[in-house]
């Protein structure tokens, strides 16, 4: 005010104001401290009596393992469960740990909804079948984890589960799942879908590892539509007082739903398999100099071309190297060991029947030609023949092992031994009749004869694959009239593509046989190509008509793609 003079602190007791307030500030709690120490003060949450009688009051015991107990009758499919997992692990938008399905009858008004999530295996699938061992079964809790750091992204675990477990993060490259909240389990909490439930529908108990063993029967199932509870031994157990109908099925069960192509696997099988048909021809052909330098620089360079292209279906390829931890169970590793060795052998004898043609432009590589016997690249042709058999075996087992309908043993075996077989056998043709023009009547009737057996191996291939399609477009409701319908209405052109392939590829052959020099090798060639492209086509149809064994989805909304 006019007249008054303000008396202003000076610069020091100013500063000395700051200071004393901010190091006021520092004693006091934060939000979190305070919950913090409230949290601690007391032996368990104050919210525990909402779920303390949801889970275990004691650790397991010897033999012992936790288990995910459900109350169907509870269950409403408010999809509480799937929020609160979702939200506590922090998961991707499209990535779910726990799902909501729907069981239902046609002939009742049966309908019941059914909370889904990992059933940590007694046996589980997907760790027998990892090549890296990036899963662990806990000898204490029994709880199945995923190890991330382990994962390489191969996914064969994804095939492998019957449940529709793992999920694959194309963001991460990596599979991740439900671990059953082991943290919050080994603090005495119970895991978020277990809290989360408004009904208690979810429960955690305890079951005896041993008795679950010898008591699973083949018949048993987790719930209708599920596969054997004998190929992994789940320990969810599901109760319910009302009778389940006999035809109960999922809400989804009259849905195909096409599978991922998995394209570098494609190509990876149909190249390593035409590459061991090669050797196989080249290890029983009586071929020699330029004739057997050209089959086995062939099949060494389709081999490493399909390896090659492998790598691609790895999220974390730079892990690859360690696929051999689990040879000792998993189909998946003998695969890659096998067909690692198969690289080297194969290598091997290409450089061997190629050292008398490149000693004369580099001389230095003229004292190996001398001192390596002619007899060793004939023995490693064998050896690349008899591996890359064993190894075709492997990748049939890697399929066969998932126990998918579609993936059945016999169909499997006839495919990819076929596709070696046919590949093989025509991929020789085409270089020997390439040689033939090179030297005139040196291989003329060896590649005419291969050439013939090709266009017979194809019809038969074509025909019993025609026969497949047809019996299960005109049978009841099973896998093979699903995924039959499924591949007729959805991938119709491609069908037609592949027979367009094989009537080409056929009528090319056969006119190869009619010409002479360079319009044969010319044709045989092109019915080559045309061959390995009907190959490639198929092996697409194989990936994505393998309709797996799943827990109950809901009732689908796109109704068109019912079978």
């Amino acid at each position: 005010m006019p007249g008054m003079i303000a008396e202003l602190p000076d610069e020091g007791t100013l500063l000395r104001t700051v200071i004393d307030k901010l190091l006021e500030e520092q004693q006091q709690l934060t939000a979190v401290e305070r919950f913090s120490r409230r949290h601690e003060a007391h032996a368990v949450p104050a919210h525990s009596r909402y779920y303390r009688d949801l889970i275990p009051r004691t650790k397991p015991g010897e033999g012992q393992q936790y288990a995910f107990g459900v109350d169907l009758d509870a269950c409403t499919g408010c999809k509480g469960c799937v929020s609160a997992c979702h939200s506590l692990n922090g998961l991707d938008d499209d990535e779910l740990w726990r799902n909501v399905g729907l069981l239902h009858s046609g002939t009742s008004a049966y309908q019941q909804t059914v909370t889904t999530a990992c059933h940590h295996c007694v046996d589980p699938a997907c760790m027998n079948g990892c090549p890296v061992l990036a899963y662990d079964k806990d000898p204490k809790t029994g709880i199945v984890r995923h190890l991330d750091d382990q994962c390489i992204g191969c996914q064969y675990c994804v095939l492998k589960c019957p449940y529709e477990v793992p999920k694959y993060s194309k963001a991460r490259g990596i599979v991740r799942k439900c671990d059953m909240c082991s943290a919050r389990l080994a603090e005495g909490e119970a895991p978020a879908c277990v809290q989360a439930c408004p009904n208690g529908a979810i429960t955690i108990g305890l079951i005896d590892r041993a008795a679950l063993t010898v008591g699973t029967r083949t018949a048993d199932r987790l719930l209708p539509g599920t596969v054997s509870s004998a190929y992994a031994l789940p320990t969810t157990t599901y109760r319910t007082r009302r009778s389940i109908p006999a035809d109960a099925a999922a809400g989804d069960a009259g849905v195909f739903r096409l599978q991922e192509a998995h394209w570098p696997l494609v190509f990876m099988l149909v190249f390593s398999q035409m590459s061991v048909g090669i050797f196989a021809a080249l290890a029983a052909l009586p071929v020699s100099g330029g004739a057997a330098a050209a089959l086995a620089v062939t099949g060494a360079g389709l081999l490493h071309l399909g390896l090659a292209a492998s790598v691609f279906h790895l999220g974390k390829p730079l892990g690859a190297w360690r696929a051999f931890l689990g040879l000792r169970r998993s189909w998946m590793s003998r695969e890659i060991v096998a067909f690692g060795g198969l690289a080297g052998i194969a290598s091997a004898c290409a450089a061997l029947h190629s050292l008398p043609f490149v000693a004369p432009v580099v001389p230095a590589t003229a004292i190996i030609a001398n001192l390596i016997p002619y007899r060793l690249g004939e023995g490693l042709a064998v050896g690349a023949a008899l591996l890359g058999l064993l190894a075709i075996y492997c990748s049939a087992m890697i399929y066969i092992d998932t126990q998918r309908p579609c993936w059945a043993a016999g169909h499997t075996v006839r495919k990819f031994f076929g596709t070696a077989a046919l590949l093989g056998i025509a991929g020789a043709a085409g270089v020997l009749a390439w040689m033939d023009v090179v030297s005139p009547g040196g291989y003329e009737g060896v590649w005419q004869a291969l050439m013939l057996a090709a266009v017979g191996i194809h019809c038969v291939l074509f025909g019993v694959d025609v026969a497949w399609l047809t019996r299960g477009l005109s049978t009841g409701f099973t896998y093979q009239h699903r995924a039959a319908r499924a591949l007729w209405l959805q991938r119709q052109g491609a069908i037609f593509v592949t027979a367009a392939l094989f009537c080409s590829s056929t009528l090319l052959a056969l006119a190869a046989l009619i010409f002479t020099g360079l319009p044969a090798a010319l044709s045989a060639t092109a019915s080559l190509g045309l061959t390995i492209g009907a190959q490639i086509i198929d092996r697409y149809f194989y990936f994505v008509a393998s309709e797996p064994f799943r827990m109950p989805g809901p009732v689908p909304i796109r109704q068109e793609e019912h079978s």
